[in-house]
């Protein structure tokens, strides 16, 4: 059965672009997926909390030398990594705050990119132990200009950043759909929704 792992991250539960497109690729996505089965985290309704001292202590300590408390500052990530490696296809949906991923994005992000879990180092480099094989990030700008070398790209630091995290933990295949201008007119914005859904609608049928 197909599993599509859905993580939302925008502070807004309404009225977010963001949440729009991926409500929209997710009903695409089970149209065209027979059996498929969407499992979704929503970061803003229940935060994932930041690591602790304890946390990061507990993933560099050999597994024969856990203590109960390293086991128990260690339990989120254990089940979080475990709902990652379940999900065949990965959809991330953000907002772009400040130039960069909302706080609650980077503290799941920071809670599954683990060593010996997601990914391995030999001491020489680096390799990705997820066997997703294909992850969308949607992301929201409320300015245009940030999407496809625009003159805003160099203040990106959102997109880049999850498709370099995706990558490193070994997603074979990232795309991200932008919804841009979500602070201009009327038309603008719906201009943007539809532009998204057609890259949306293309990406799936692509993936077929």
């Amino acid at each position: 059965m197909p599993t599509l792992l859905r993580i939302d991250s925008s502070a807004r539960q309404t009225g977010s672009h963001s949440r729009r497109a991926g409500d929209y690729f997710a009903a695409q996505w089970l149209a065209r997926t027979p059996g498929g089965t969407v499992v979704r985290r929503d970061l803003s309704l229940l935060p994932v909390p930041h690591i602790a001292p304890e946390t990061i202590t507990g993933y560099y300590t050999p597994a024969d030398q856990f203590t109960p408390d390293l086991a128990a500052a260690t339990a989120l990530s254990d089940s979080l990594i475990a709902e990652l490696r379940a999900a065949d296809e990965l959809l991330i949906s953000t907002a772009m705050y400040n130039f960069s991923v909302p706080s609650a994005l980077k503290a799941y992000i920071d809670q599954v990119v683990r060593i010996h879990r997601t990914f391995s180092y030999d001491g020489a480099q680096f390799a990705g132990l997820l066997r997703t094989q294909r992850a969308t990030v949607v992301v929201a700008y409320g300015a245009s200009g940030y999407a496809s070398g625009g003159a805003m790209a160099a203040y990106d630091f959102a997109a880049p950043y999850l498709r370099t995290v995706l990558s490193f933990l070994g997603v074979a295949d990232v795309q991200v759909i932008a919804v841009e201008a979500t602070t201009g007119s009327e038309s603008a914005v719906q201009a943007a929704t539809q532009a998204a859904q057609q890259r949306i609608d293309t990406q799936l049928a692509q993936a077929a």
